[in-house]
This record gives structure tokens, sequence and C-alpha cells, in this order.
């Protein structure tokens, strides 16, 4: 059974991807910081017919991210499916002139750094399988700077960078990298079938050849 590791899982975007990615024939490892509201989740999905755990980790802290997937590779099996898309701290949403090197330095850790340990950590699996996917998650401050989201208009693009690097990188390899940018919250986008749109556009455009970068819906100008 392939496995797909959604890194920032929630009852949102998370919860839509594992129930698509699930009923497509995958298990599903459920990542981010905490643990209970991981179970409950799984729980949720389990009564759905999804095989699914949960594994705590912060992407802050590249031991406990590598922990999480190396265990969910050992109880699952190895991940075929890489999802990047832990949601940011409103912290990082704090005007230019409020940015501080530090929190910049955190902003780029959990975005680029944290992306960049996961990656390393199922990159192995992926090439002995013959193939693989890694889905990044993004907002419109990765392809926009916008000086009122000064922490994310700072780490995305970095996080942006590394990806189209790994796009071009693995091109020959079978494994499939992508981007898909949401603008905005998905509730304002007043998608037809609201976040199921946007788990069924992930799951297209990582099951096909294509681009790196999907735009969910035109970048304008205000949106994130």
């Amino acid at each position: 059974m392939p496995v797909i590791a959604i890194i920032g899982a929630g009852p949102g975007l998370g919860a839509a991807v594992a129930r698509k990615f699930g009923r497509e024939g995958f298990a599903v490892a459920l990542i981010a910081r905490n643990q209970a509201k991981l179970d409950a989740l799984a729980v949720e999905l389990e009564a759905e017919g999804v095989t699914a755990r949960g594994y705590a980790a912060d992407v802050r802290e590249p031991a406990t991210l590598e922990s999480a997937l190396a265990r969910a590779a050992d109880e699952l099996g190895p991940i075929s499916t890489l999802q990047y898309s832990p949601l940011p701290s409103r912290d990082y949403l704090k005007p230019v002139l409020d940015l501080t090197p530090e929190l910049a330095r955190e902003a780029l850790q959990f975005s680029a750094l944290g992306l960049i340990h996961a990656v390393r950590a199922v990159l192995p699996a992926m090439r002995e399988a013959g193939g693989g996917s890694i889905i990044l998650i993004n907002g419109g401050t990765s392809v926009k700077a916008r000086a009122g989201f000064a922490g994310t208009s700072v780490a995305f693009p970095a996080e942006s960078a590394y990806g189209e690097m790994l796009f071009e990188a693995l091109e020959g390899e079978n494994i499939r990298v992508r981007q898909l940018v949401i603008p905005g919250g998905i509730p304002k986008l007043q998608l037809p079938n609201g976040i199921d749109d946007v788990a069924l556009r992930i799951w297209e455009i990582q099951a096909a050849a294509g681009p790196f970068r999907t735009m969910l819906i035109p970048l304008e100008d205000g949106r994130e």
C-alpha cells in the first residue's frame, strides 16, 4: 500500500487530502505537533475506511520531524508521497518593519529548512522504489512579497526555490515535485466543493507530468 505523509495535518486541508488519498488506496501518516488531535483525526479517518496514524513532530525541531517520518515508514511502509503544508504562525504575518532576525530565522526554519529535512528523510526510499511525489502547499507570498506578511514573504520564496531545484534535479527519476499556491484563505475562495476541490487538485497535480508550480486561482493584489 502506498503511503502519504502529510506534514501539517489538521481538520481542514490535511483531513481532506487524507480522505482523497485514502480513497485512492493510500495509507496516511498524519504529522503535526499535537498528538491528541492527530489521534482523534486518525480515528475519524479509520471510521471512514482510511488507514491512518498520527505522529507528533515540530518542523522547527529536525530530530522530532525525522523521527516521526521514520516511525511512519516503519509502521505503515515506505513513504511514497510527501505533502509539506504546515500552517505558518501568525507571528510570521507581521509587517516588515517589525520583522526581527530571530523571527525571520524561525520562519525560514519552519518553511524552507523543515522541508529540506523532510525531503532528505524520505527521498532514499522514493529513489529505491523508483518514484514518488513531493508536494509543497504555499500561500501567495511565495510568488509575490507583501510588506504586511514579512515572515512568509521571506520564507516561502526560499521554500519555493528549493522545491523548484528539486523539480529539476529529480525530473528524470520519476519523482514528481509540485507546488500548489493557494492565495488567501480557502473558505474565502468560494470553490464549488470547498476544500475537497483543493484536495482533488493536489491529487491531480502529483499524479501526472506537469510544471512545478500550479496556482489554485490567479493571484490578485491583497491576497496572501
